[in-house]
């Protein structure tokens, strides 16, 4: 039997997500956004943290502004992610606000490459972005592979999250 390839259908899952998203009153994104950081905030993974790895939010993700707000208000460092140039991989590295951001990879903010990196996963939850996640917590991302390859090494906690 012949294992079936599903890329096709991934693919055009991720599209109409995408178009979804973009057509999403605005309004509305904005109350889903902080539901999304309140229940960040309750995770029972949360409260021990130390460490919040976090994703900046483009415009059709769910906005990870006030997560990191939040993060720094409870007490936690966070740490953002930087495309590696010329790889497909990435590295998280501590922030402390968001002035140190600037216009990286696929139009998504980024920190300074000179700051430090994340090499201890202990005390860590990582925010996960996903176009959808099943029951199971398996993840359809945005078809690049960047977490897929970054999570294979990752120790810590993480949690996905999406509309």
């Amino acid at each position: 039997m012949r294992p079936i390839d599903i890329r096709g259908y991934k693919q055009d899952l991720r599209e109409r997500s995408k178009e979804r998203r973009k057509s999403m009153d605005q309004g509305e994104k904005k109350v889903l956004d902080m539901a999304v950081a309140e229940n960040v905030r309750r995770l029972k993974e949360y409260r021990p943290a130390k460490t919040l790895l976090v994703y900046m939010s483009t415009p059709i993700e769910v906005d990870t502004i006030q997560i990191i707000k939040n993060a720094w208000a409870d007490g936690k460092k966070v740490a953002v992610p930087r495309c590696i140039p010329d790889t497909r991989n990435m590295e998280f590295h501590y922030i402390e606000n968001l002035d140190c951001l600037s216009v990286g990879s696929f139009s998504v903010m980024e920190p300074d490459p000179s700051l430090p990196i994340v090499t201890d996963f202990s005390g860590c939850l990582m925010i996960v972005p996903g176009m959808h996640f099943d029951m199971k917590g398996y993840r359809l991302g945005y078809g690049k592979g960047y977490y897929d390859r970054y999570m294979v090494k990752f120790t810590g906690v993480s949690a996905g999250i999406c509309y």
